[in-house]
């Protein structure tokens, strides 16, 4: 079970892993072990989650998300698997409980007065710039 918070834990049944080797140091042994671990999770057929998280995650623009809902971490920052394997299954659940937290709604409000007018201020001082780059006739 991975505990994402109180009331949310994941099976293990539904996390995939697969061990590939990793660049970067080792020398020679880094040829032969896989270190690297890159763990998927179905987000959009995962039963465990509950619909209005579920749709949070598919709606985030993350890169790691795929276009049939699968959610793919790779880690390869260690040279040991295990280490692979926490740092995977720790970031998977920072981007769960990332999506745990609702967005307030935001409430449209009208500009006040002030700031309309600092705005036309600001237009006019502009303009008034802009005018003074063009060539004036007469004073060639």
């Amino acid at each position: 079970m991975l505990t994402i918070s109180r009331t949310l834990a994941l099976p293990e049944s539904e996390l995939v892993e697969r061990f590939l080797r990793a660049d970067g140091p080792g020398g020679q042994h880094v040829n032969r072990t896989e270190s690297a671990v890159e763990l998927r999770f179905d987000v959009a057929r995962s039963p465990t989650l509950p619909e209005p998280l579920r749709e949070r995650l598919l709606a985030r623009r993350d890169r790691r998300l795929s276009d049939d809902g699968v959610l793919v971490i790779q880690a390869r920052r260690f040279r040991d698997q295990g280490r692979n394997r926490e740092d995977a299954r720790e970031r998977l659940v920072e981007v769960i409980r990332a999506a745990q937290v609702v967005p307030k709604k935001r409430v449209a409000t009208k500009p006040t007065r002030a700031s309309k007018e600092r705005r036309l201020a600001g237009k006019q001082q502009r303009g008034k710039l802009k005018q003074l780059r063009t060539k004036k006739p007469g004073l060639e």
